[in-house]
């Protein structure tokens, strides 16, 4: 079975990249298994707190054990998470599943996420933790893979192809597009974060321009620059 493990930023293209590979008749995808962990670890103050707290276990060990490496009834399965949702955990678990990190330009993250979240700092967007991780796990040998979301969005036909190639799996002219609207996949807080995504049917073209990203997340965007650009020699390219 190819458990593939997507390690995203917030604000990025992850749940679409979700919708994508649900439509592989091949294919289950888990939509962020370890939210409740993350939000009962940090105490944080999301929308829907609650309801992701009833509607899923908060047990790292039980998600590992039941979710990662439960029993599915399709050869593939795709585990969208959020970087930061793995802080705190013992991520040797991460050494037997295809790691594929999603990242995007901070600039443009940033001015995304302060939108929604009026008072962002580090762990909230969670690039030092990739960073980290993806240098641990290339360490021991497991090649994870990196995806440019602004990559992605160019030309996601011969991207996603070379995603999946580096995957062992054959690529699905399917995955290119989907129907609008929520899906049974998503989890109890996509009503919170998924409007856009839930209005599209497919990539969306990507953003044109500069973003300007507001002064007082100035010295964030500087702190957080280094990881992307780590990571960024790595991503899948147009070449």
């Amino acid at each position: 079975m190819v458990r593939i493990h997507l390690i995203s930023g917030p604000r990025n293209i992850s749940t679409a990249l979700m919708y994508s590979f649900a439509q592989r008749s091949d294919t289950t995808v888990v939509d962020e298994p370890f939210y409740a962990y993350y939000l009962a670890h940090t105490g944080i103050r999301h929308p829907g707190r609650e309801e992701v707290l009833a509607s899923m276990s908060a047990e790292p060990r039980q998600v590992i054990e039941e979710v990662i490496f439960g029993r599915y009834a399709t050869e593939v399965v795709f585990f969208k998470n959020m970087a930061k949702h793995l802080l705190g955990l013992e991520a040797s678990f991460c050494e037997k599943l295809h790691n594929v990190f999603l990242i995007r330009d901070p600039a443009r993250l940033i001015t995304s996420f302060a939108k929604v979240v009026p008072a962002l700092n580090e762990s909230e967007i969670g690039l030092k933790h990739a960073a980290e991780l993806f240098k641990a796990l290339k360490e021991k040998g497991n090649a994870p893979l990196v995806l440019n979301s602004d990559v992605v969005l160019q030309n996601p036909a011969l991207v996603l192809g070379k995603l999946c190639a580096a995957l062992g799996i054959a690529f699905d002219e399917g995955m290119l597009s989907w129907q609008p609207g929520p899906r049974p996949e998503d989890g109890s807080w996509a009503k919170y974060w998924y409007g856009n995504v839930h209005k599209s049917s497919g990539f969306q073209a990507p953003p044109s321009g500069a973003s300007a990203v507001p002064e007082q997340y100035s010295a964030l965007l500087e702190e957080v620059e280094p990881y992307f650009t780590y990571l960024n020699q790595f991503a899948i390219t147009l070449e």
